[in-house]
């Protein structure tokens, strides 16, 4: 029997269509935390690389993988990479800044000698006058004056404090492809040793940063996916391009903030979800989504019509950070989540469309196909064998509110589709009688019934990409 024997037999109207992502941190860097989460309704799991260590991000993996097991239920690992994040370096209490001040700033400058504030990164290389440069996530701003002798001198445009090690934004420099940088690439040699799902790939310009990370994790012969996290500016105006190439999307809503117009935000996030579903890439809804509940056991209702927005405008994943990283109620955060998915779902009075632009006409031909049967018969599942999960993205794109239940020989597969909008994986030996054993199964297991009409899809191939050619509809007796 396989692992995804053990899942419990959850009524297909409790089924979450929107999945959940829970970040990994000290809250949670436990077997028994992780367990928990996982049962409370995590789908994939977030490793932070911008902090901690290889061995602790390990044993996590391993804990990770048990706790699936166990559970039996697939799970996707994101390597979440760290990016050229730019922090102020190394100084003493805290500096005051008031409005028209100047400030310098300089690679691993000495502050108490020189006065010049210490950055870990030499951004004179990058940057220009007149350009902007936000510090403390947002809450100091200046503007460059001018930049010599690899000092860069601004000037305050507002009141604040600087702390050390806090970060920089600088939304209208270019940093020319260096986007992956010398800690990626040691992280990126880890994974590639490591059970990873998805790499994100952190402060992305262009569709060429992409191509670049891709050759590298091929070099490394990883089989992970690739997340762009859309944070920078530079990004929205390369939208298209960028969610052409990548396989995921991430809205990543703290920096994007900071670099963009706060305002502008939410307009991006709609765009990206378009975007997603137009081009059958998954899309996921991140930064403070319950960040009230890093404190308290009950968000709020501002945080709570947050999500409800993002499952109604049909992202895949909503994500967790701060919540479940270093959060009070981590398991809680995640539950509470769950509960506002399965609530919004089940009333949602909205039913989004965006035209298809897929340039495989033949797939596109036979995910509507099936999405017209299943609406036509009243199906109660659609069932879908597939090996690459190509099949499964491009009928979830549809965003069918008909429970899209997979059935594919991949291990790999079962947990990339864990984020996948509507689906749930089991993992079965390639047979040609696969879909038609696993309905078997589940209507033994009480999660189908007799009288259920289902749509089953497979090829004739079993086991082999892009075969997919048979629809089939079956009355469950």
């Amino acid at each position: 029997m396989d692992e995804t024997d053990k899942i419990p037999n959850v009524p297909l109207e409790q089924f979450k269509r929107t999945k959940i992502i829970a970040t990994v941190g000290p809250a949670t860097d436990s077997y028994e935390k992780i367990l928990d989460i996982i049962k409370a309704g995590a789908n994939g799991l977030r490793l932070n690389f911008s902090h901690g260590t290889h061995e602790g991000f390990e044993q996590q993996i391993k804990w990770i993988r048990q706790a699936s097991r166990e559970y039996g239920k697939p799970v996707a690992i994101i390597q979440d990479l760290q990016g050229p994040k730019i922090r102020l370096g190394d100084f003493e209490g805290m500096i005051s800044v008031q409005m028209g001040q100047s400030l310098s700033f300089g690679y691993k400058a000495d502050y108490d000698r020189s006065g010049i504030i210490p950055v870990q990164y030499d951004i004179s290389k990058k940057v220009s006058r007149g350009e902007k440069l936000y510090l403390f996530d947002g809450r100091v701003r200046t503007v460059i004056t001018s930049v010599k002798d690899g000092i860069v001198h601004t000037v305050a445009e507002n009141d604040g404090i600087l702390i050390k090690r806090k970060g920089m934004n600088l939304p209208d420099t270019n940093f020319g492809g260096d986007v992956i940088t010398k800690k990626d690439k040691m992280d990126l040699v880890f994974g590639s040793t490591q059970d990873i799902d998805y790499v994100a790939q952190s402060f992305v310009q262009t569709d060429k940063d992409i191509r670049e990370l891709r050759k590298i994790m091929r070099g490394l012969n990883m089989t992970a996916k690739i997340i762009v996290k859309f944070e920078t500016k530079v990004a929205i105006d390369y939208m298209d391009a960028i969610v052409r190439e990548t396989d995921v999307i991430m809205v990543a809503r703290g920096d994007l903030a900071v670099e963009a117009l706060p305002e502008s935000v939410p307009i991006v996030q709609r765009q990206l979800i378009g975007l997603g579903l137009r081009y059958g890439k998954p899309t996921i809804v991140a930064t403070q989504m319950l960040y009230s509940m890093t404190d308290n056991p009950e968000p709020t209702r501002a945080e709570v019509s947050d999500v409800a927005a993002a499952v109604i405008l049909g992202a895949d994943c909503v994500m967790l950070s701060e919540e479940t990283a270093v959060g009070k109620y981590p398991v809680e955060t995640v539950a509470y989540m769950k509960r506002i998915i399965l609530y919004t779902q089940s009333h949602n009075p909205v039913q989004v469309s965006y035209p298809s632009t897929e340039d495989d006409t033949r797939q596109l031909a036979i995910s509507s196909a099936i999405i017209t049967l299943t609406f036509e018969l009243k199906a109660a599942a659609i069932v879908a064998e597939t090996l690459s999960g190509s099949t499964a993205l491009h009928i979830a794109t549809h965003r069918t509110d008909t429970p899209l239940i997979v059935v594919t020989s991949s291990v790999r597969t079962a947990q990339q589709l864990a984020l996948v909008y509507g689906t749930k994986s089991y993992v079965r030996p390639d047979d040609k009688m696969a879909a038609t054993k696993l309905t078997a199964w589940l209507q033994r297991s009480k999660v189908l019934k007799k009288g259920d009409i289902i749509v089953t899809v497979s090829g004739k191939y079993p086991g082999v990409v892009g075969t997919t050619d048979t629809i089939k509809v079956r009355l469950l007796e």
